[in-house]
């Protein structure tokens, strides 16, 4: 089997707990995407133009920094990449792309996962695609915050991994 990684940032827990089940049903190691700077719930407040996420969203250029020692030290060895974040004015947190345009992701399958109080996953992926040249994008999905293994087994079934 290749080697997976599921990378997630997850701003209230929801996202956590689903990338624990992907990662499970995958048989991939975690590893938790850290801001250096955690977000507050008043950073949250998407009905506040002036809340954090609210800027970081507006202004598509802003990449918010990432903990100084929260880097995928085996990114070369990872072949397919989960990436799962909460979705955000239906796109992924930007965060996201400080994240992938870290690595040199060229030839690496990414699979796409988001977790939403009713959002689609938007144009998330042709956003992202932006940060990972080179990379297969294979799949995306919203998934509910409470995904059996079994539901994320058999969506796996159908990609190209």
């Amino acid at each position: 089997m290749s080697k997976r990684t599921v990378a997630f940032f997850s701003a209230g827990g929801t996202t956590k707990r689903v990338a624990a089940t992907v990662a499970k049903a995958a048989g991939a190691e975690l590893f938790e995407i850290v801001p250096d700077k955690r977000y507050s719930q008043a950073d949250l407040n998407w009905s506040n133009d002036r809340s954090r996420s609210s800027v970081e969203m507006k202004n598509k250029s802003i990449r918010p920094a990432i903990a100084e020692n929260c880097r995928l030290e085996n990114m070369a060895e990872v072949e397919v990449l989960f990436v799962g974040f909460p979705i955000w004015w239906y796109v992924a947190p930007t965060i996201i792309n400080s994240f992938l345009e870290q690595y040199n992701l060229h030839g690496k399958k990414i699979v796409l996962f988001a977790t939403s109080g009713g959002s689609g996953m938007g144009n998330a992926m042709q956003e992202l695609k932006l940060s990972a040249p080179g990379a297969e994008f294979v799949g995306e999905k919203r998934l509910p915050a409470n995904v059996s293994e079994a539901d994320v087994r058999s969506w796996l079934d159908t990609l190209d991994i």
